[in-house]
């Protein structure tokens, strides 16, 4: 659909690049400047400021604190936040799972030696954690599922949460996109970054969507905060009561 008729009242029916089959060696060229755009953009701060908020005052035992990435991707975000866990001496227990094998693949080569994440091939509804999961967290995600499969997702999520969960996605809207066609060009990203960033923007959501995605779900509006943050970022997060 040419960028001068897109309709952003509506979500984009379009398809990733990165969602076709491709060589491991363009995914991790892919991945690589998708964290590059992740880290420009400081895509991880909505879910450390959530971390920071859940972590104070939060208990759960003896054993570490669970967290479970799903489409964890090239992993920059569960490392950002075992960094985050280093620096407040807090015990954790990193689980990163794609559907994706070369993802989990690529995920674990760029990561440190010192390292102590689990990467995990697998769907999302066909795994089972091993042990209980304190909190599941997610980058973008969501925008790759139909609106069924979230509704599912969120479902499957609080079942599993102990504690709480936190989706991190795009919101949808003309000026991002506009804006990070034009970026992507000048910075000259892998080609997939360049089709995908504007698409992944017109594929994503709005409030209201996720408003009626998580009544589907039966989920009411006080049981999640929906909340944009700058740059084109909406989070939708959920903290179990103690």
């Amino acid at each position: 659909m040419p960028a001068s008729r897109m309709d952003f009242k509506r979500r984009a029916q379009l398809t990733e690049l990165m969602d076709e089959p491709c060589g491991r060696e363009e995914l991790r060229a892919c991945l690589r400047d998708l964290a590059r755009v992740n880290r420009w953009f400081m895509a991880c701060r909505p879910l450390l400021h959530w971390l920071n908020a859940v972590a104070n005052g939060l208990s759960v035992g003896d054993g570490p604190l669970r967290i479970l990435d799903v489409g964890c991707g090239y992993g920059d975000g569960l490392r950002q936040i075992e960094e985050w866990a280093r620096k407040r001496r807090m015990a954790v227990e990193l689980t990163g799972l794609d559907l994706n094998p070369d993802a989990t693949a690529i995920a674990a080569q760029a990561s440190p030696a010192a390292s102590r994440i689990q990467w995990v091939n697998a769907g999302v509804f066909e795994y089972t954690p091993p042990r209980p999961v304190h909190l599941v967290v997610s980058s973008l995600f969501t925008h790759h599922l139909a609106e069924p499969e979230i509704v599912r997702f969120l479902q499957w999520m609080e079942r599993r949460a102990t504690v709480g969960w936190f989706i991190n996605d795009l919101s949808r809207a003309a000026l991002p996109y506009f804006l990070f066609r034009a970026f992507a060009k000048v910075a000259r990203l892998h080609r997939f970054v360049q089709h995908d960033g504007p698409v992944s923007i017109a594929r994503a959501f709005v409030p209201e969507d996720w408003r009626r995605m998580c009544a589907a779900a039966d989920l009411s509006e006080v049981d999640v905060q929906i909340k944009g943050y700058t740059p084109a970022r909406l989070c939708v997060a959920r903290r179990k009561p103690l």
